[in-house]
Order: C-alpha cells, then sequence, then structure tokens
C-alpha cells in the first residue's frame, strides 16, 4: 500500500489517543448527545438517542476532551467503524476511542479514511480477540502500522474523497428537509385542518371549540397565513362536522380506516426462483424514522421465503414497530416478512397512505396492539383496522400531486448517494495504492458531484 510511502505505528502518529472504556455514564433525555459505539456507522455518525447530564459532562470526560476533526473509532460491537467529530459539543460512551493525528504530520480527514481501507482493517480484525464477539485493545490498537504520506498529498486524498463525502451528506440533509416538509404537510391537511379552517374564517363559519386555538393561531398569522389559491381551496369544506369515532371533521370527509385506502401486497419469493442480483431489504437496513431506504443488499445470500415488493410501494416493519421502521421502496426486489409490502388502492391515495404508515401515531398504534413479549409483531388485519378521517378524492389526489415530487426527489438523492459512494470506494484503494494520481482522481470526483 501507499506507493512506498514508509510505515509508522499508529502510536507515534498520534497527538492524542484517549480511550473511554469504564463505568457506564448516567443517560438523560436531554442534555449532552452521548455518542455509542452503535451510532458510529458507515464513516458517519447516526443521529443520537442518548444524553448525559450537562453537569456530568467533565467527570465523565476526564480522560480528555473531544475536539473538531478527531476520529473516532469502535473497539467492539461494532470492530472498527469510523467517523469524524465536527464541532458540536458530545460526550462519548464505552468501547470508543478518540485519534487525533500530529499537527503537520497526519491529517485526520486522511486518517479517517485510511483507517477505513482494506488493509488496515486487516490489521485491526488480526489483532482483535475475543470468542463470542471480537473487539481491540487499546495496546494492540497502537501497533497498527499506517502508511504515511507527505502532508500535501494526505491533505489532496483527503479533500478528493471528503468531497465526495460532502455531497453525499448535502443529499442527506435534504432528504430529512424534504421529508419534514411531507409531514409538516399531511399534518397541515389531515390533522390539523387549516385549509378548511381558512375556508371557515373566510366565510364567517362557527369553529368548533376543539379546534379554536388553532383557528386563533392561523388568524395571528395574518397574510403570513398564505392560504391556498382559490381554486384548491374549494376542494375543501369550510364546515366542520362532529362524529363519534373521531370528533369533529372536515364536513363531508369520512371516518374510515387505512385498510379503506391501502391494501398488504402479497407475493411470496423463494430462494431458488429469486435471481441472486436481486436487492434486498431487510430490517437491518431500514433506518428508525425515515422513509428514506438507502441501503440494502442483495439476494445471493438469503436461504428462507421472503416477499416481492415494487419501486415505491411501502415497507413497514413489524417486529417491534415502535423501532418506527417504514420507508418507501426505491427497487424491485424482495424484502423480509416481517415487513409488511403496502400499496394503496388507487393511486391518489398513495401519498396519503405513507403519510400515515410513517406517523408517529401510527406505530404507537401498532405497536400497543403488538403481541408476543420479547419479539411483539403487529399484522395488517391490526394495521388495516386504524381510524383515519378521509377526504375526498379530489383532496387526495391534490396532496399526491403536492407530494410526488419530493417523494421522487427522495429516491433520487438515494441513488445519487449510492453512486457517490460506490465512486469514494473505488477511489480509496486508489488512491491508497498510488494506483491513481490525485490529479486523475478530481477529474472524476468533478463529473461525479
Amino acid at each position: 500500500m501507499g506507493n512506498n510511502w514508509p510505515t509508522y505505528p499508529l502510536e507515534k502518529c498520534m497527538e492524542a489517543i484517549i480511550d473511554y472504556r469504564g463505568k457506564t455514564p448516567n443517560k438523560t433525555s436531554s442534555g449532552v448527545p452521548l455518542i455509542t459505539a452503535k451510532i458510529v456507522k458507515g464513516g458517519r455518525i447516526l443521529p443520537v438517542q442518548e444524553y448525559i447530564a450537562e453537569s456530568e459532562y467533565d467527570t465523565w470526560m476526564r480522560r480528555g476532551h473531544p475536539q473538531k476533526g478527531d476520529i473516532l473509532i469502535t473497539t467492539e460491537a461494532p470492530l472498527g467503524e469510523v467517523a469524524q467529530l465536527d464541532g458540536r459539543k458530545v460526550a462519548l460512551a464505552q468501547r470508543l476511542i478518540t485519534l487525533r493525528g500530529k499537527k503537520g504530520f497526519l491529517d485526520n480527514t486522511f486518517l479517517k479514511y485510511l483507517l477505513q481501507s482494506h488493509e488496515v482493517q486487516h490489521q485491526i480484525d488480526g489483532r482483535a480477540s475475543g470468542t463470542n464477539v471480537s473487539g481491540i485493545k487499546q495496546s494492540e490498537l497502537r501497533k497498527v502500522l499506517l502508511p504515511i504520506p507527505d502532508f500535501p498529498e494526505q491533505r489532496a486524498i483527503a479533500h478528493i474523497l471528503g468531497s465526495l463525502d460532502d455531497k453525499i451528506e448535502l443529499n442527506r440533509r435534504m432528504n430529512e428537509t424534504l421529508e419534514a416538509m411531507v409531514q409538516a404537510l399531511f399534518k397541515s391537511w389531515f390533522i390539523d385542518f387549516d385549509p378548511v379552517i381558512d375556508n371557515a374564517l373566510a366565510a364567517g363559519h362557527p369553529i368548533p371549540e376543539e379546534l379554536q386555538a388553532r383557528a386563533a393561531l392561523r388568524e395571528s398569522l395574518g397574510d403570513a397565513r398564505k392560504p391556498l389559491p382559490d381554486d384548491l381551496c374549494n376542494l375543501f369544506p369550510s364546515e366542520f362536522e362532529f362524529t363519534e369515532e373521531m370528533g369533529w371533521i372536515p364536513k363531508g370527509w369520512e371516518v374510515g380506516t387505512f385498510g379503506n385506502i391501502a391494501i398488504q401486497k402479497r407475493l411470496p419469493a423463494h430462494p431458488p426462483s429469486i435471481p441472486t442480483d436481486t436487492p434486498y431489504i431487510g430490517l437491518e437496513h431500514m433506518p428508525m424514522g425515515s422513509i428514506s431506504l438507502g441501503n440494502w443488499g442483495l439476494a445471493e445470500d438469503i436461504s428462507s421465503g421472503k416477499s416481492w415488493f415494487a419501486e415505491n410501494d411501502i415497507l413497514f416493519g413489524k417486529l417491534r414497530p415502535y423501532f418506527h421502521k417504514v420507508g418507501v421502496a426505491p427497487v424491485d426486489g424482495v424484502c423480509s416478512t416481517d415487513i409488511v409490502v403496502i400499496t394503496p388502492k388507487t393511486d391518489e391515495w398513495f401519498s396519503t397512505a405513507l403519510c400515515i404508515a410513517s406517523s408517529k401515531a401510527f406505530v404507537e398504534y401498532t405497536t400497543a396492539g403488538s403481541t408476543g413479549t420479547k419479539m411483539p409483531r403487529t399484522n395488517w388485519k391490526d394495521m388495516a383496522a386504524y381510524k383515519v378521517c378521509l377526504p375526498a378524492k379530489s383532496v387526495a389526489d391534490l396532496f399526491d400531486s403536492s407530494l410526488k415530487p419530493s417523494i421522487a426527489k427522495i429516491l433520487a438523492n438515494l441513488h445519487a448517494n449510492r453512486d457517490l459512494s460506490r465512486t469514494r470506494d473505488t477511489l480509496l484503494p486508489k488512491l491508497l495504492s498510488g494506483e491513481i494520481r490525485t490529479q486523475a482522481a478530481e477529474k472524476l470526483v468533478e463529473v461525479a458531484v
């Protein structure tokens, strides 16, 4: 590796090595974000789920405070995952070691990519120990040999690979924004009934007591309220009516069930008949709380029955539904039988069905009705019985046409990120081996981003 670059033991290249092994910190519901080994994955830090109290920060981090640009590496469960810290104040849990390269000798971003290379990962695996769970001691990690080019070369390689990761991160954040916009519009139209309230205010019709606070908020916005154009406003009623099942709903809308607008697609897939290059989505590929399903494997290693799904089907993780694994299929493929494949009965209900299935309220409903102590599961019968307020089909069609561009952009970003990741993963070993020079790699990156 490294085009005859000199190699040094990791410990000789570091300004700081901070090991956070020890007792588990007291966790809180808010405070300083706690980075744990399980959320360091794929070169980045996943959304934080745990915190420690601000008052305990200095005590817990007494071995050293992390700095912007420091590199984290997991030492066990999982082993060898790497990520780089930004400038946010964070606390670090067990099974993580912080590495900080010597200034002017080892660039931290270059170190991140170097640690992810096959050759260095192979060394880490070779120095690990443990029967059931593989882990590496700090004393062994210190002995890992790192090939170190000149500092300007490090910076050039880090810039090339970092440009690809920056674009991936930009697309990921764009998807977060698009998802938030999708859910915000769903809440506005079908939970808060904003267009109906606007029409009622304009017509001088009474507002039910339960909705008066929302109406007052809408009025207080003044010109910033931005009601829908007249031709679209006319699709919504201007009055409310009371129902026993759901309280006040827009007049003319119906109380129905999720099963009125969506069905479970049941297409069994058996391994002998599944091409090995078929995309496969398991629960392990689905992120929590996001409809963006950017990861999938291939069917080459599956041995049990699965379910077929098509692009744009809605996938709902029925095992431990409280993990909130719901998303839009970005490809045709097969999935675990612990995933319910959902499709709208007719096209205009797609966006409504997606927003309902991915809503916090629906996930909580399925969780409450799950059966099984250790491995609770929901089922389609219960999911289909979920009570919903159904608008006229013209409103459902308008909602769907309003959201389809955002959902299409989310899927396009997912595919773009897979292409960018492949480019980065292809360039990484070639840059580190000297097979490709930085000038040539820069041209490839310019095309990719």
